[in-house]
């Protein structure tokens, strides 16, 4: 038993929409754990487990019944594209994919925002359109190049003062006046196609947000909008702001009666949320309801139908796809509702494809299909033991000449996967272990491209991501 070795490494799944990311990782979860070529990689896991435990415990059996995988960075139920798993002791060198280029595809619908800056959110304003030409986003574009500060939306999962901030909005609590903006790099941007009013399938949210909500959403804009420039309040902006807090207030302690007025003598069973509704998109409501069952995680947001009634009563807004590759961190649907304000005009996020993330991208020989997993072991096996070899340094058994040259393309090398930083007890020459190392791919060349190693910033900002991420599902 000496030479068995666990199957593990990094590969990625083409993740549809209405899934969320956990609900992707329990998919493959529940595909790999029973199949025959990870048979070897659950029992040494299962052994691990259990060593010096009670193997009657309940959650090391439910570990033991599953094969350890996380993913390295989230996507919403609304995007599709690109999601990063490892499996086994390769889940510890996803974080470096937090902190890795993306190339992103998105479709801005103008004309209308809203309180989370996508289509799934709840309909703050509606501005003019008419006006809005190629020509004008093709120049716009042009000033979202570079290196630049971007204040993510307030419905985020970033945390200020230990609590995301897409809780202050759930809660009804004002935001605090400095959210900390990001540097940023857009690296290339361009325009893909253009849609002319009435000839595209995207629609405005039917949902209005309640008064106080879209007061809140107002002066949140323009605390940004202050931070952007580096403006202080007027005495007058200063009053609404603070009339924008009272009215929202209002409106929740009003709620809050509501809700005192049904409470019952007796006790009742509290009905447990589910945890998939903490969506990012949709945060203060619930993510739109489709006609499909919802299993947990899946159908939660339906594509877009031509059919469905236009919600203007004229031609309707133009819209426009983009391709976007930029570095960490690049909040997508800020941009969207950005462009639309640069305009004159509003914008949100329709779509989102994430394309590429490192050198992994879709329809690539390294990301899978969620319908190859469910198409049988004959049909994904030999596609992941391809793409596990080439991570771990080998060609795999059918592997082409250009998959195997793939296997070191882009900035994302073996060194990095293997060398500084990554494990460094792994290497180790003085490790003893009754399996064999890994075999190491060959060193890389004097020019090839230093490992970039995330700052201790980086690492901080990750580590108070990391239950929004998935790493830790």
């Amino acid at each position: 038993m000496a030479s068995e070795v666990a199957l593990e490494g990094v590969f990625a799944v083409n993740k549809p929409i209405g899934w969320s990311s956990a609900a992707i990782v329990r998919e493959v979860q529940a595909t790999l754990s029973p199949s025959k070529l990870f048979e070897t990689t659950m029992r040494l896991q299962k052994d691990r487990i259990f060593q010096g435990s009670a193997p009657s415990k309940r959650k090391l059996q439910n570990r033991a019944n599953n094969i350890k995988i996380g993913h390295g960075g989230t996507l919403d139920p609304l995007a599709t594209g690109v999601l990063i798993l490892g499996i086994g002791s390769a889940t510890k060198e996803l974080n470096q994919f937090l902190e890795c280029t993306k190339t992103y595809e998105t479709t801005v619908l103008f004309g209308a925002s809203t309180d989370t800056y996508d289509r799934v959110g709840r309909l703050i304003n509606k501005r003019p359109y008419d006006h809005i030409t190629r020509e004008m986003v093709e120049k716009e574009l042009e000033s979202f190049k570079g290196k630049q500060i971007q204040i993510p939306p307030l419905y985020s999962a970033l945390k200020m003062n230990g609590k995301p901030l897409y809780e202050y909005a759930r809660e009804g609590k004002p935001i605090p006046r400095e959210i900390e903006g990001r540097t940023v790099e857009v690296q290339e941007i361009k325009l893909v196609e253009w849609y002319e009013p009435g000839t595209h399938k995207h629609r405005w949210p039917t949902e209005e947000a309640e008064a106080a909500e879209r007061n809140l959403a107002e002066q949140v804009w323009r605390v940004k909008k202050q931070q952007e420039t580096n403006k202080k309040l007027t005495p007058e902006e200063k009053e609404q702001d603070d009339e924008a807090i009272a009215a929202h207030e209002s409106f929740k302690r009003k709620f809050e009666e509501r809700q005192d007025a049904l409470i019952q003598d007796g006790p009742t069973k509290r009905s447990r949320q589910p945890r998939d509704s903490h969506m990012m998109s949709g945060a203060l409501g619930q993510l739109p309801q489709t006609n499909k069952p919802s299993p947990r995680g899946q159908n939660l947001v339906s594509e877009q139908d031509e059919d469905q009634p236009v919600p203007w009563s004229d031609k309707g807004p133009p819209a426009v796809k983009i391709s976007l590759t930029v570095t960490s961190g690049f909040y997508v649907r800020s941009f969207c509702h950005d462009l639309g304000t640069k305009l004159g005009s509003a914008g949100l996020m329709s779509e989102l494809c994430r394309s590429r993330q490192s050198d992994f991208t879709v329809g690539g020989v390294n990301c899978l299909e969620l319908d190859d997993l469910k198409a049988g072991e004959d049909n994904w096996g030999p596609k992941l033991t391809n793409i596990l070899a080439q991570w771990n340094g080998e060609p795999g058994p059918g592997a082409t000449k250009a998959q195997t040259r793939q296997k070191g393309s882009d900035h994302h090398t073996s060194d990095r996967r293997h060398g500084k930083g990554s494990d460094k007890r792994r290497h180790s020459p003085s490790r003893n272990s009754s399996s064999p190392p890994r075999k190491l791919p060959a060193a890389a060349p004097e020019n090839a491209p230093k490992p970039v190693m995330p700052s201790s910033e980086a690492r901080a900002r990750s580590d108070d991501e990391k239950s929004w991420n998935g790493i830790d599902d």
